[in-house]
Formats: C-alpha cells, structure tokens, sequence
C-alpha cells in the first residue's frame, strides 16, 4: 500500500483537536475539542463523471456545522451508522445524542452525571446498545431509543477504555493501570485478559486503544487476528479473540496515542509520535500494519501533536488530529489483482465466507467467472494466464507425486482467464514475492527463489493436461538459495532444505522477462540471473532499497520504487567508470519520481513507460513526461501507444457488479497529435510527421485514414510500414476494383460499418453483394429479409441454408421450438429429429420417421432415439423401415419385449432367438431372480419352462411351512401357465391341420408336444393338484373354525390323495381333529393309526401321540355307527365323484358348474354365492 498526505483543514481559533471519527456509511466526519468544539463536516462526494474518469476523491466540505451544547473539551465522539446517531460527551460528564434531521444534526438526548467523566463510549455491532464507562469505575449499557439497560459500579477501579465483541456478548473494560477485565453482556466478570505484549516490562502503562474488527466486510484469512489492543509506550498485541493465548504482538517503538482497524480488518493504522534522534522535538507518524505484524508503512505528518485518527468508509482516507487541523491522507491499497487477456482478476473478502472471492471480469465481453480460494497470497498475471499464490488447506489430503518434499505448505496455481485450474504446483518456500514470464513461473521467499517452468496446454484435451501435470520433469522446477552462485549448469533442483536456511541480506523484491531476472536485496543489491538457464550474471549496487522492480520490453532499463514511493531508474547495460577510475556495468540515470505508486513499462517500446503519482498518471517518452492525466487507476496494460487503466477503487465498492465504464484507455500525445495531424492538414503532412516518429501503430492510423480518403498508394505504403499483411492484400483487391462506389462500401465493411457498406450495395442493386457481407458476418437473420424481398429461383438453395443457419443459432441456445420453425422450412430433418427428441415431442419425431422414405439413413438414429427414452413400439416400425430387423429384435429383448421379440424373430426367420432367450435366462437364474426369468419366459410364451420354474418355487414356498394361502396361489398360477401351454399347442395343431402354419411354427409346437409327454414331470399329467390340495387344507381348517365339523371332516377325508404335496403328519393331524371334533372316532383312530406309524417322526412325538389317542379313546369308543350312503358310494364306487371345490363335498346331482379355466365343479346352489371360481379365482 502506499499513502501520502493529500488535504488539511484548519479549524477555526486554533482550538485544539482532541477526537475524531468519521461515519463510515453516510460520510460524515465528527471532530471534538477544547472549550467545547464540535465539528460535524462532509467532504463532497464524487459525481460519476469524477469516478469515470478516475479523479481522486474530492476535497471541497459539502457539510460543515458548529454542534452547539458542550462547555467542557469534548473527549469522546462515536457513531453509531445503523441508526444515523453521533454520540459525544466532554470534561465535565455531559453526554449528548445528536440526530440527522434534514440535512442537520440537532440534540436528540441528554444525560449528565456529574460525578465523574466519561473515558469511553461504544456501540455494539448491531448499533442496539451503548456501553458507557466513566472514570470512577461505573458503567451503563443502554439502548439506542435512550433506555438504561443495566448499570454497575465497579468499585476501586479506574476506567479509560471499553469495546464489544462482534457477537455482543463480552465488554472488555480497559482500566487505568493497564489491565484489561472481560466480563459477559450482562455485567458479570469473566476472567482477566493475558497481556502478552507486557512480558518484561516493569512500571505501570496506560492503555492507547482497544479496538475489535466486527467482521463485517469479512476476514482476509480464517481465524484472522481482530482484536487490537495497543499501549502508551508502543506495545500491542493482536488477538484472534479475547481469550486468544498466543497473539500477534508487535513493538512499534513509538509513543501511540490512538489506533484504528480499516473497514474491512485487513490494515491497523497506530498513531502517535517519534523521538526524533537530530531534532529535540518528537515527529508525528502514523504506522500501518497488518493483522500479522507485517509492517506496511509509515507517514510522517507535520504538526506538534497528533491527537486521533480515523478511517473513512471505503479505507481508501485517513483523517488525522493535529494540533487544531485536520490532515487528511489518501490511501492506494494493495489490492490482490491482475490483468491477462483483456480480462481483470481481483479478489476480494465477504463477510458470509472464509475465503477469497476471486472474479474473472472479462472486460471485453462483460462476462465474469466467479471462483473462490482459501488463504490467497497474491494474484500475478501474464499474456493469457494468472497464478493464485496460497496457503495449502492442511486437510485436503495432497497428490502422492506432488509430495517429493515433507508437507508443502503452499500452492502456485496456473489458471486460464476464465479462472480454470491448469497446472497446481506445491512448494516449500513462502512466496511472499511472484512474478511471471511468457514461460517460467518465479517465487521468493526472504532466503530463497523458485523457478518453475510451465508448459501451456492449448491444443491438448483434458485427459493429456492431466497426464501433464502428473509427470514432474526434472529441470523443469529449481529451487536456489540468495546467497548460491548458479553457474547456470542444470544444478538447481528441487532441495529444500537448502532452501529454508537464513540469510542476513534478505529478498524484498523480483521481476523477470524472458531474457533475465533480477533479484532485489534489502542491502540494495540487485543480482541478475540469465533464464532459462539459472546462472548469475551481474551484481549491481543501488542507493535504495527497493520495494517494487520492473523490467522495460527489452531487458535494458530496471524500473525501481522504493518503500517511501521515490521511482529511479537503471540501465542495466551501460559501460561507465566509477569514481576509482574502474569500467563497471550498470548506471543509475538521473530521473527521480517522488509519491509514485504505480507504473508500467509499454510492452512494444524500451523507452516509454506510465507511472502513477498521487493522483496524476504521468507518460515519459525518453525520461520526459508528457502532460500528466488526472486520474486514480491502477495501470493494466501499455501497448499501442495506449494505456488501458482500471478503477478498482470504484469496482471494489461494489465487487460483484462490475462496470464497464470503470475500464479507461487513455491515448498517449503522438496518437493524439498523430489523429489530430490528419483530421486538420491532411494526409501528405502527417506522413512526414509518423516518419519522424516512426510506431506501427501510428502507421496504422494514417493507413486507415488514407483508406478512408481511397489514397491507395500511401494506404498500401502505411500498411507495409506496420506490417499489416491482410490490409496490404486488401488495397490489392480495392485496386482491381473498376467502380468508385463499390470501393468505398468495400472500405466501409473493412472498418466494421457493415449498415453503411449494405446500403451501398443495395444502391449499386448489388444485392448478392450485400448478402454474401451478411453470410461473411454470420448474420442469417439479415440474409433471410434481404432473400425475401428480392425474387430469383437461384435464392432456394440460399433460403434453405438461412433457415438452417437461423435454426442452428436458437439451437446453440437450446431453444428448441423456435429452431424446429425453421428446420422444419429448412427441410433439415436430421437437426429436426434432434430438437423434437431434447422437446420430447415424441409424436412429432414417430411423424417425422412416418414421412421418411425407407432406409433413409436418418431412421437408425431416431429408432435409438426412442429406444433410450423405452418406446419399443416406435423404434421397432423405424428399424424396420430402414431393413434392420436385427436391431428391432436386439431393442426388444433390451426393453425386456420378449413376446415381440420371438414374434419379431419367427416372422424374419432367425434362428438364435431361442438360445438367447435361454442364455438370459439362466444369467437371471444365476443372480437367483426365478421370477424374472418366469415373466421373461412368459412374455416370450414359452409357458412350459415358465411354469416348471413357478412348481419350483412352490414347492420350494411349500418346504418352508409359512402361509398354506401364498402357496395355493403359487399352485395356481403355475397350473394356469400349463393350461396356456396346452392352449398353445392345441392353436398349433390347428394349424397344421389348416396348413397355414409356417414350418418353424410347426416343428417348434411338435417340439413343445414331445417335450410335455415325454415329461416325467409329475405335473405334467395334473397340473391342479397342488391348487387342489392346499385348497382343501385351508378349506377344511376355514370350516373347522366356522364351526361346520361335518363339511370339515368330508374336505379333511379329500386330503389323503395329497400325501405327496402336504406332509402326512400335518393332512392326519388335520383329519384326526375335524373327525374327533364330529365325534366320528372310528375315522379318528384310522387318523391316530397312521399318525403313529409315521417313519418321520421323532421318538418323542410319537410317544406324544400315543399319549394323546390313549387319552382319547380310553373315553370314547372308536367305533362310528351312523353309516350314511354317501359312504357306500365313496368306498364302493368305481370311478370318483366330482368334488364341489366350494364345499368339499361330492357332487351327485346331474346339474352342477364347471369352471372354464381349471375344469374344476361346483353344485349349482353353491355357484350362486360366488362370482368367480373358488380354486383358480378366475371370474365365473
């Protein structure tokens, strides 16, 4: 940063100053002293006109009035911003609350204790609440509409200082002796502060300020350093917060009287006075550091005493006391920034996030890229690229590769100018300084320099950029010490631990082109190295110590700026003798700049070069200034006899919306005289004039204008003069040119007035002519008005590309509807399917693939489109249309359309089907998905192996003894894909008999036949029994439980044909309960019987049976004598009765129902209760 004193006021009578504070939203500056002067005063503000063009801040007062109400010496002034009130109180105790009204500040609130003086006042964050302290150790907190919150005395205790956290809830109370006491929001004390700064010090210290940064622009570093406290005798420590046990602690070695943190927390500015070692008197300085320690700079400043200080809003002023003045300085920060290709890189901090906010402003195009960065150092830019210079995050784990060396702490970043990531490098060595060439990355720390260089991938793809990045060739990143002597030999290589050693001649600044770099020293040394081979080649010696170096395009002359802004230069390559009479290399030149703080040497001339001088951008030609330009821009980029400046000051206020306007191209005086030469004497004269000064693009100027005039001959001279091929070749074509009109609307579309060049076209009745310029600019648009209005068959095939052009333009910006407008006139059905497939219009596309002709080579890809998005239908009828019915085959077996598919394959004649179908699904059985494998063999009809999986897992689902109702249901559903199995083979016979059928059809139906009778499947014959049984078995339990014992024991008596799918012992348990529960022993004793002579079961439950039946039977006789006929017919018939599957009971009337689907009956009484079938569940 860089500061010089730039205004002074003078207060009226000479009353001293003894406080000062400037509101930093609305400007206002309050000033308080001796016999009760109060002072609130405005500096006025900028116009846009001032800010465009980049002119320092104003000086003028726009508001300057006398606060009437104070006797005493005002000692404290606060503002509270958010609710627009100026707090100040005096000597004697009198507090006053001033509010703005209309323009004005009037008394708003008074309060007087007059027992003591107030030493401080403070608002918190918010501006909700004041904290008052008074010297004898009393404080009030109250709020902001004048209401006491809490008050307390301390008692013993002398008060000078108070501050609030950023969160308000701790005060820190800074006493008399020095110490500091922190208590809670509510008054109650906590803990006394550790004063570190104190160490080995003895007698007592009054506190010179305690101030707390509230974080409300951001931190310029997670867990930044915030709370200052600063003493009398030059001490201060820098906390992260109030109970922070290893703070920054500096020693200013200065009397401090006052200290301040700037808006954003990122500079404390300590003022207060100096023993002057020649003088008796003591110099005012005001000294700036950072939240580290880091000192930044010192300002001297006239006058005998300073009294306070304080920033303004932006931190772009300081006002300071001084006796009865104020002085104000201006202030150009250190912004982290750069410029490369057109585009502005700047960072800056939010108070929402930890990190930098970096932006990629394109300037060009008014585009931004926004990235954020952890611990940024420094943005360094050159051509078309940027370093980010940051600290590693410590836990993000790093690339195995990039670790060669033991915990890199920090990171270069190669990024384009849109911000992306190309190439991170992880190195050892702070790089407190970077700078940059067309090829070699430079970063230096205070002992050592690392120099890497990198590779620009511009026509590599991404993968190979990485495969960049991975290979760390040797030679490519070096690493010297200072104090090594590099003979230039490959000997620098990546040792750090040489690295890290101390040296007593520190670096403090470099720069670098591609020939050289210079390395500057604090001893005012300067080494030059040759690139790209490291080796030193000259030591010069300076009288200062340089702050900021800069290398001129051809390597001859060193720009140096030191710590107090003093600009010298030296020429590098000058042969003179020194004062022993000895030829030394290098001269120091006479030219001597003072306040300079910023400067930039033209990229295409060694003697020009721009420079900032407190608000004054000077051009120097030679070592002789121009003119100097009022403005405050920092210098982007000097070529071409222009200077393109940028306002960050302005684009800082606010970061995010950056303003084209705060962009500046200044012209340099030969431009200006060069345009001005033209205009006002003419061509002849002014060529004389550019080949006094030659530059090309002063050649350029006077080619241009002589085109302009169609002087053809000094136009093609100028253009061969700067080297301008194209325009050469186009004075070529205007030459060959007959009309005089034609030229000039050739001349008007060479300088980009295309309206004016079309209208002369169209004057001529050229309108081809002023098509083809449209086409040339790409605007289709335009070609398809200037088509319509003329008349000409020719113009079709044009139309056509215009529509296409115009559909691709809305395409590229994926609006849809409106290019398919256009493909649809353009008849460009390719780019049409497109845009119906990203609208989804489905329909739109099978309607496009309908008006194809067939194997038109646009139908494959619309039928993949509508295989992604599932549409089997569609993509079958497209791939059929264009002859490939191995793909609408392949589609359907890949959307699971099995029957379509084997209809697909038996129609075109292909064989693999089959095996396919096999193959898949034995995969699906493989992963143990039987029931996909089921609905696949379903879906393709092969209902036989569909059904032999589902009795599996019946069987299976039967095994496990759970839910008798899921496995009847499995039952029936495998007994109903047999049925559609014989189904099948019953249509194919029919077929064969009517000779219909296709020859594959007929031997895979024989196929099936032989399959099923061959089956020695034992469901084959009956594919109903399972239903059957686990029908009855839930049937007979549902009638037990009903209570219908007699229907039960008839349905228990059916389940003795099923002893081969439901265990015996559950069948014979079942019959011997429903029997004993109809008191038909005899049939319970068979039950009993058989239930004991059951091989399966264990010991112990036989024994549990027999225990049971003894209990039984020793109590009924198991004899039954009711013998109905029904018996007789049971056990004496020859063929079986038909069983009502409702009912379990026989069927012998002669009318009953029978089932269509599963063949089963029931009586015609019961079939009225039921609207399906009770077995198969099929609708009756």
């Amino acid at each position: 940063m860089f500061i010089y004193l730039c205004k002074k006021i003078a207060i009226p009578g000479n009353v001293r100053l003894r406080c000062i504070s400037w509101n930093k939203d609305q400007g206002f500056i309050a000033c308080g002293g001796e016999d009760g002067l109060l002072k609130v005063l405005k500096l006025e503000t900028q116009t846009d006109e001032a800010k465009i063009k980049g002119l320092a801040a104003p000086s003028n007062l726009s508001v300057n009035q006398t606060l009437e109400g104070h006797s005493g010496s005002v000692q404290v002034v606060t503002w509270n911003e958010q609710y627009q009130k100026l707090t100040t109180s005096d000597q004697n105790g009198l507090i006053i609350v001033w509010m703005l009204y209309k323009g004005a500040w009037y008394e708003e609130m008074i309060n007087n204790r007059n027992k003591s003086v107030v030493r401080s006042m403070s608002w918190n964050a918010d501006g909700q609440k004041i904290c008052i302290v008074y010297e004898d150790g009393a404080v009030i907190v109250g709020s902001v509409d004048g209401n006491r919150i809490w008050g307390k005395d301390l008692k013993g205790t002398h008060l000078c200082h108070v501050a609030w956290s950023s969160d308000s809830k701790v005060l820190l109370f800074g006493m008399a002796n020095g110490e500091i006491h922190i208590y809670d929001n509510q008054g109650n004390f906590i803990v006394k502060m550790k004063l570190s700064c104190l160490v080995n010090l003895t007698g007592a210290f009054s506190i010179a300020g305690i101030h707390w940064y509230h974080g409300t622009e951001g931190y310029i570093e997670p867990d930044c350093p915030c709370l200052a406290v600063c003493y009398d005798n030059g001490r201060c420590q820098i906390m992260r917060d109030e109970n922070d046990h290893n703070p920054v602690l500096i020693d200013t070695g200065m009397n401090v009287v006052c200290i301040q943190w700037n808006h954003c927390g990122s500079v404390l500015a300590m003022a207060g006075s100096l023993k002057a070692t020649s003088q008796d008197k003591d110099v005012n300085i005001v000294q700036f550091y950072t939240p580290f320690g880091e000192h930044l700079r010192t300002l001297k400043v006239p006058g005998k005493q300073i009294s306070a200080l304080s920033w303004e809003g932006s931190g772009l002023k300081i006002a300071l006391a001084v006796d009865s003045y104020i002085y104000f300085a201006n202030i150009r920060p250190d912004y982290k920034w750069g410029y490369c290709s057109n585009t502005v890189v700047y960072a800056y901090t939010r108070p929402d996030r930890p990190e930098y906010c970096v932006v990629f402003w394109d300037t060009k195009n008014n585009e931004k890229y926004v990235k954020y960065v952890k611990s940024l150092i420094s943005i360094t830019t050159y051509g078309d690229f940027c370093v980010l210079a940051t600290k590693a995050d410590e836990n993000q784990p790093q690339e195995e590769h990039e670790m060669e060396s033991t915990g890199a702490t920090y990171v270069l970043v190669l990024c384009n100018s849109i911000g992306t990531p190309l190439d991170p490098k992880y190195i050892d060595i702070g790089p407190l300084f970077v700078t940059m060439t067309k090829t070699h990355v430079i970063a230096a720390s205070k002992e050592a320099f690392y120099i890497w260089q990198y590779r620009v991938a511009k026509k590599l793809t991404a993968m190979e950029i990485n495969q960049v990045a991975r290979t760390r060739k040797e030679g490519r990143e070096r690493i010297y010490h200072i104090d090594d002597t590099p003979s230039g030999s490959a000997d620098g290589h990546l040792d750090y631990s040489r690295a890290i050693e101390g040296t007593r001649d520190p670096i403090c600044a470099i720069t670098a082109s591609d020939k050289i770099l210079l390395v500057g020293r604090e001893s005012g040394t300067i080494q030059r190295y040759s690139l790209p081979s490291v080796g030193i080649v000259q030591k010069y010696t300076l009288n200062c110590r340089a702050y900021q170096l800069s290398l001129n395009c051809n390597s001859s002359r060193v720009a140096i700026i030191d710590l107090s802004g003093v600009l010298t230069f030296f020429d590098l390559d000058a042969r003179v003798v020194d004062s022993t009479g000895q030829q030394v290399i290098g001269e120091q030149l006479k030219l001597e700049r003072k306040d300079v703080w910023d400067m930039k040497w033209a990229k295409d001339n060694p003697d020009l070069f721009a420079m900032m001088e407190k608000t004054r951008m000077y051009v120097f030609r030679n070592l002789d200034p121009e003119e100097p330009i009022q403005t405050s821009g920092y210098i982007c980029n000097f070529e071409d006899l222009e200077i393109k400046s940028v306002l960050l000051d302005e684009i800082l206020k606010n970061p995010e919306h950056p303003n084209k306007d705060y962009i500046i191209n200044f012209e340099i005086r030969s431009l200006r005289d060069s345009r001005a030469l033209i205009e006002k004497v003419g061509i002849e004269e002014s060529s004389q004039f550019i080949e006094d000064n030659p530059h090309p693009r002063l050649w350029r100027l006077l080619a241009e204008a002589a085109l302009q005039k169609l002087d053809l001959q000094t136009a093609e001279q100028a253009f061969v003069r700067c080297k301008d091929y194209q325009g050469i070749k186009f004075v070529k074509r205007l030459g060959n040119l007959q009309s005089e009109s034609m030229k000039q609307a050739e001349v008007a579309a060479y300088f980009s007035r295309f309206e004016e060049a079309e209208r002369m076209y169209l004057d001529m009745d050229r309108r081809d002519l002023a098509i083809g310029l449209r086409i040339k600019l790409g605007d289709w648009f335009r070609v398809l008005q200037l088509l319509k209005t003329g008349s000409g068959d020719s113009d079709d095939a044009l139309l056509e590309q215009a529509y296409n052009a115009i559909g691709d333009y809305f395409a590229d910006r994926q609006k849809w509807l409106n290019a398919v407008q256009y493909y649809v006139q353009g008849r460009n059905q390719e780019r049409l399917a497109e845009c119906y497939y990203m609208l989804e219009d489905y329909q739109g596309l099978e309607n496009l693939a309908n008006s194809l002709p067939e194997n038109n080579k646009l139908l494959p890809d619309i039928a993949y489109m509508f295989v992604r998005v599932g549409m089997c239908e569609q993509a079958v009828s497209a791939f059929l249309k264009c002859n490939r019915p191995k793909d609408a085959v392949d589609t359907c077996v890949h959307l699971n359309q099995w029957n379509k598919a084997v209809e697909l394959a038996k129609n075109h004649n292909m064989k693999e089907i089959g095996s396919l179908l096999a193959r898949y699904a034995s995969h699906l059985l493989e992963k143990n998905k039987i029931l996909d494998a089921i609905e696949l063999y379903r879906k393709a009809n092969y209902f036989f192996e569909a059904a032999k999986l589902m009795f599996k897992i019946a069987d299976e689902e039967a095994k496990k003894r759970t839910k008798p109702l899921r496995v009847k249901k499995l039952y029936v559903l495998s007994a109903l894909l047999i049925e559609q199995c014989h189904e099948q083979m019953q249509n194919a016979q029919r077929g064969k008999v009517k000779g219909k059928s296709s020859e594959t059809a007929s031997a895979l139906a024989g196929l099936l036949e032989e399959d099923v009778l061959s089956s020695t499947n034992r469901f084959a014959d009956n594919a109903w029994r399972g239903a059957e049984a686990y029908h009855f078995f839930i049937l007979a339990q549902r009638q037990l439980y009903k209570g219908s014992v007699d229907a039960a024991l008839k349905t228990a008596l059916h389940l003795r044909d099923y002893e081969d799918i439901i265990p015996a012992v559950e069948i014979y348990s079942l019959l011997a309960l429903c029997a004993c529960a109809n008191r038909a022993f005899d049939i319970c004793s068979k039950a009993f019987v058989k239930l004991e002579s059951l091989e399966t079961l264990r010991p112990e439950q036989k024994q549990q049976y027999e225990d049971l039946a003894l209990e039984i039977f020793m109590r009924h006789c198991p004899k039954y004598n009711k013998k109905s006929d029904l018996d007789d017919i049971l056990e004496s018939g020859d063929g079986k009765l038909p069983v009502c599957v409702a009912t379990g009971d026989p069927i012998l009337e002669y009318r009953f129902w029978m089932c269509s689907v599963c063949k089963h009956c029931m009586k015609a009484k019961e079939a009225s209760n039921y609207n399906f079938c009770p077995l198969c569940h099929s609708t009756a």
